[in-house]
């Protein structure tokens, strides 16, 4: 059955200032940060039809007014990963029903006004309330009026109303006010370091990363990559191709992606892409022929390295033997 969220939901002012004394915020997810969920977007601070997170910089983009949780793989979805309540409340809003799908032009209409698809909301103490968004459809395990805990499971991560990739938005509003839980303070000052949050447990800053990667016989469909199931048919000494793929989010223009592999003799592929532009996700692959009867036996490497105004952000390694 389908409830109507209350009219707390249609609120979309971000406060200028507003106390947060006695109020902080539990993860709200049942994951590790950046091991296997990670954060895709944050609240927007700019005021004109631009985007600015926190830092000044482009993890958001115009009007958004939460913080995107966001999983790995359709996969990790599909095996269920718990929504927590990011502090104690009641429960004064929900909706369950609606189809978990990405969004797309055919089914567009059929989340008009439902953008937050399933979820709930609770209010808690002082004005404070927590919106929780695009939960997984029949998964939500509690009811209007119900006391809540921290921590306590409110559903599972799904892809409900206008969302293209599986996460939890959440919203935090003081007296019906958006307040960014990374920043709640009136005035922004680039940085992610002397920040009071509303977060019992501060949350590192990720400005953007590489999610996963891996080798395989041929470039990678997206939508497969995007599942969790991108590395295909097992390799063979007579594979065609070795590939190396990679999966990142919030990349700039500018940034190089530098890719390498190494096999039994040593280096055999070197390879920099620069990107042309900012891409909230994105993958690339690079790799070569094979030129030879069979790829030779040993061990082989992949490295993949995201280098952002000439230093080094992180990398991600993947190793196999023939």
């Amino acid at each position: 059955m389908i409830r109507r969220f209350s009219a707390i939901l249609l609120v979309a002012c971000i406060s200028q200032a507003a106390g947060v004394q006695g109020f902080e915020l539990s993860f709200p997810v049942d994951c590790a940060l950046d091991r296997s969920c990670y954060i895709q977007q944050y609240v927007d601070h700019d005021t004109t039809a631009g985007a600015s997170d926190f830092t000044c910089s482009g993890l958001s983009y115009d009007g958004h007014k939460g913080t995107d949780f966001a999983l790995i793989t359709l996969r990790q979805m599909e095996d269920g990963v718990n929504v927590l309540s990011a502090a104690q409340g009641r429960l004064a809003g929900l909706r369950d029903g609606m189809k978990d799908q990405i969004l797309s032009s055919k089914n567009r209409s059929d989340i008009q006004g439902k953008d937050c698809g399933n979820g709930v909301v609770i209010t808690h103490e002082n004005g404070w309330t927590t919106q929780y968004c695009h939960m997984k459809q029949d998964s939500i395990r509690v009811q209007i009026g119900q006391r809540v805990a921290a921590g306590e499971i409110l559903g599972q991560i799904g892809l409900s109303g206008r969302t293209e990739f599986p996460h939890l938005h959440l919203t935090v509003r003081k007296d019906q006010k958006v307040i960014d839980p990374f920043h709640p303070k009136d005035r922004i000052n680039c940085t992610t370091s002397d920040q009071t949050t509303l977060w019992k447990d501060p949350l590192d800053y990720r400005a953007g990363g590489l999610l996963s990667a891996g080798f395989s016989d041929a470039v990678p469909d997206y939508a497969t990559m995007k599942a969790g199931t991108a590395t295909g048919p097992q390799l063979t000494r007579g594979s065609d191709a070795l590939v190396l793929w990679v999966y990142g989010f919030g990349l700039r223009a500018e940034d190089v992606l530098r890719f390498e592999i190494r096999g039994p003799e040593g280096r055999i592929f070197a390879h920099d892409a620069t990107m042309p532009k900012a891409q909230a996700q994105m993958m690339r692959t690079a790799g070569l022929k094979r030129k030879q009867n069979l790829w030779p036996k040993g061990a082989y490497q992949g490295t993949v390295k995201l280098i952002r105004n000439g230093n080094e952000l992180e990398n991600k390694i993947v190793k196999f033997k023939f």
